[in-house]
């Protein structure tokens, strides 16, 4: 599954485009329903997770060569995406911070792009990848918590794990050598990294859901990526030994934080106004 980075690159790219367009219809969808089951049905949600859909699948090509760190850093930069389409489809101003922030995101991505070196062979043991479906139960239910107490912050914190583990759950697929398919499939049913990677997945998409429902869109996506980016990061150079060029380190980690510390900017400063002319 994997490819060149330079095409891994341009599916995380591309990824960042469709999750930032997604976000627009899914806030837009969320404060137009009354509850959670609701907010599942509603068009605009819909449509937005189609997108949501189409996007991950294009992270999940680009993860399988690039470093999660890498991918994750640009897939933030969906919320500059949000804002400049924003601009352009809704008529909403950017203010002065606004174009600084996507600026910054910018550079930040060519730092990365440039900066992160190549990706080991991923060979997780069982059980790593069974430590894996545990941490995922772990979070559906820590989820499941903070669903009930309603506190969109939290909401947000937990689905930013839950997309992150399913970040380092895709690099932990064993995908199996053979092509023959019944093989294949009952190799791929009976990983544990892909029962983790389902159970991360729905925990974070729900858990977003709740979040835009229940609290203000530019904070809780604010909160989202920053943990969506930092925590699997970490875990990824930790377990996965990831890497980065020899003596970009430095810049490396200042690209991450500028990429993170603008993608908030970005969320606290423009959600609002481009919420209330989705509306």
């Amino acid at each position: 599954m994997a490819v060149g980075r330079l095409a891994a690159l341009g599916c995380a790219a591309l990824a960042a485009v469709l999750y930032g367009l997604s976000s627009l219809l899914q806030a837009t969808g969320a404060k137009k329903a009354a509850s959670l089951m609701r907010v599942v049905r509603q068009p605009w949600y819909v449509a937005g997770v189609a997108l949501d859909l189409l996007a991950w699948l294009l992270s999940v090509v680009a993860l399988r060569t690039l470093p999660v760190y890498q991918v994750q850093a640009v897939l933030a930069a969906s919320l500059a995406v949000t804002v400049v389409a924003a601009r352009f489809f809704l008529g909403v101003r950017l203010r002065r911070v606004d174009g600084v922030a996507v600026a910054a995101i910018v550079a930040a991505l060519v730092v990365l792009a440039v900066s992160s070196g190549p990706l080991p062979p991923v060979h997780a043991s069982v059980a790593l990848r069974a430590g894996l479906l545990a941490a995922a139960a772990a979070v559906a239910a820590l989820g499941y918590a903070m669903a009930r107490s309603g506190r969109a912050a939290a909401c947000a914190a937990v689905a930013g794990l839950g997309f992150g583990g399913a970040a380092l759950a895709v690099q932990a697929v064993a995908v199996p050598p053979s092509p023959v398919r019944p093989k294949w499939l009952l190799a791929l049913a009976t990983d544990p990294a892909v029962w983790a990677l389902a159970v991360f997945a729905v925990a974070g998409a729900l858990l977003y859901a709740r979040s835009l429902e229940a609290g203000d869109p530019s904070r809780v996506t604010a909160v989202l990526w920053v943990v969506e980016v930092v925590a699997p990061s970490a875990v990824g150079v930790a377990l996965f030994g990831e890497t980065v060029r020899a003596g970009w380190e430095p810049a490396a980690v200042l690209a991450l934080l500028a990429a993170v510390a603008a993608a908030a900017v970005l969320a606290t400063n423009s959600a609002h106004r481009v919420l209330e002319a989705a509306r």
